[in-house]
């Protein structure tokens, strides 16, 4: 066993990738990622000693978000950086413990804590800190589960972050989490109650981010999107980061060059502060697993500002036009460094190489209709309660979540397609490609698949429900005529998921497959507990959850 990750859903035979990564990560990769981990188990346990005491080093919770969002699948390829987060941490963590001291503030006795390595250590490390270092299944499983969570809730909190938006609240939620899975005596009643407070954690970030979104942008609106291209060199930005873009878009003005936005960042599209550059064009291509053949075709530069990063193939002709920045990073793409100063990114170099490309080919035309956040669907709140109301619409289908790679996955769309013509989608995330083109029609003007953005966004879906609950008079949000058919993929539908359960949200269903870090014991209690399920067949699902 060179390695051990089963942190997505397309880990090897469910169980764990022990070899190499089906994302692409090499093993001495996810070694790296093992050890940086358990380096920032050790900084959130002293930042947290020292939050007790009032004394908490904003920096070093900053610091604790770029390294879990690092090591997001599909987000960092490049061991040289994750090798450097790693002194970093290091660095920063013996800083803490040094103002501990001063302030004679007594630290746990934890090996995280004093945790010293030389770089050649690395890789002897990380076997004894790794995923199976904890022996107990079950206990292995729940601590897993909360370091997923956390992880996903280090994104979302990084892109208010970059907003100017935080939360000692996010913060302490986090870093106590990462400190009580360090235990060596923690039971598993006390993970169960602290994998429910990460999820609350995920409810904070998720309307953090909602926050600095919607504050720096606006609210979205119902947008139609061009899937078309243009005859002008251009540029493909993807991942989540909002603030990337607009910083691309200010220097991009007026230089002859389109930008264009790829999977997760169609939702931008949405916002009216970047309806304002007549550059700004459309979305190209579909879900990030597509890329290597599509970004074939766009002959423009990529640039990645968060995960869904799929290494090319040796033989790929667009190598050499990936820029990466934030937490992403690809062994041979250029790198674009952090801010300073309050000063926007540099993106000069990556800009000047777009000039030197030929205009993107045409893989499709046409348009799709997103921009079904809270506050637009809220604003509809009438028109759809009459509608639901008049029998028009039966049932909302949740179907929110990550795209990916497995044959499996073709069941959302041939689901999408079966549902009855009086049932209307709630989406959000990249899960959203699998029917979002499909005709699906209206009904009374509303559309049968309301997008309401990046997978963040499921924030919304919990207000649009919460909403609903109240026009309707009822006590629960599982009173409502909704089902819960959600994909996952990685850690950010991890930190979506706990945040449902820890809203009270029950009868949810996941897939294609439950997750493999969740053990047979820990899968009981979410069935008995909250009602958790996979799918089954697209007829079967449609008879027992849909028309039922």
């Amino acid at each position: 066993m060179d390695m051990f990750c089963y942190q997505c859903q397309e880990t090897a035979r469910g169980t764990g990738c022990t070899l190499k990564g089906v994302c692409g990560k090499e093993a001495q990769t996810s070694a790296l990622m093992d050890v940086l981990l358990y380096a920032v188990r050790g900084m959130a346990i002293v930042n947290r000693e020292l939050r007790e005491k009032g004394k908490a080093d904003v920096e070093a919770s900053r610091q604790i978000l770029d390294a879990l969002f690092a090591t997001i699948t599909n987000a960092n390829f490049d061991d040289a950086a994750i090798g450097q987060r790693i002194g970093n941490v290091l660095k920063k963590k013996n800083e803490l413990i040094g103002t501990a001291k001063k302030r004679g503030i007594e630290l746990p006795q934890m090996p995280e804590v004093i945790f010293e390595p030389s770089e050649a250590d690395y890789f002897e490390i990380a076997p004894k800190v790794g995923v199976l270092s904890e022996a107990n299944e079950d206990i292995r499983s729940l601590k897993q589960m909360c370091i997923y969570g956390v992880k996903g809730m280090a994104a979302y909190t990084e892109h208010a972050l970059n907003l100017g938006f935080e939360s000692d609240d996010v913060y302490e939620i986090l870093e106590n989490a990462l400190a009580e899975v360090s235990r060596r005596d923690i039971s598993a009643e006390e993970l169960t109650s602290l994998v429910l407070n990460v999820g609350e954690g995920g409810v904070k970030a998720m309307a953090l981010l909602d926050e600095a979104n919607t504050t720096t942008y606006g609210n979205p609106e119902i947008t139609k999107v061009d899937i078309g291209v243009r005859n002008r060199p251009g540029i493909l930005i993807s991942g989540h980061d909002l603030k990337d873009l607009e910083e691309l878009l200010e220097q991009t003005a007026g230089l002859g060059i389109d930008v264009y936005t790829h999977s997760e960042m169609l939702p931008a599209h949405y916002y009216p502060a970047f309806k304002k550059y007549p550059h700004f064009v459309g979305n190209y291509g579909n879900a990030w697993w597509k890329q290597r053949e599509e970004f074939e075709s766009f002959n423009g530069v990529f640039l990645f500002t968060t995960n869904c990063i799929v290494p090319p193939l040796k033989t790929a002709t667009y190598t050499d036009r990936i820029y990466t920045t934030n937490s992403a990073g690809l062994p041979g793409a250029t790198h674009i460094p952090p801010r300073k100063n309050g000063n926007p990114k540099d993106f000069s170099e990556l800009i000047a190489h777009a000039t030197r490309c030929m205009p993107p080919k045409e893989i499709e035309n046409g348009e799709i209709v997103g921009g079904f956040a809270h506050h637009q669907v809220v604003a509809l709140a009438d028109q759809v309660v009459s509608a639901v109301k008049s029998g028009a619409i039966k049932k909302f289908i949740v179907m929110a979540g990550c795209d990916g790679r497995m044959k499996s996955r073709e069941y959302y769309t041939d689901f999408a397609n079966a549902l009855p013509k009086d049932t209307v989608i709630l989406t959000a995330g990249c899960a959203k490609y699998r029917y979002n083109k499909l005709p699906l029609g209206d009904i009374n003007g509303i559309p049968r698949v309301l997008d309401a953005g990046q997978c963040n966004d499921s924030y919304s879906l919990v207000v649009i429900a919460m909403a609903l609950k109240d026009a309707f008079g009822l006590k629960s949000v599982n009173e409502l005529p909704i089902v819960y058919n959600i994909a996952w993929y990685e850690q950010k539908a991890v930190i979506v998921l706990l945040a449902l359960l820890s809203l009270g949200i029950k009868n949810i269903h996941i897939g294609p497959t439950l997750p493999g870090f969740a053990s047979e014991n820990v899968r009981k209690v979410l069935i008995e507990k909250f009602g958790l399920g996979t799918i089954a067949t697209v007829e079967e699902d449609i008879k027992n959850r849909v028309l039922a």
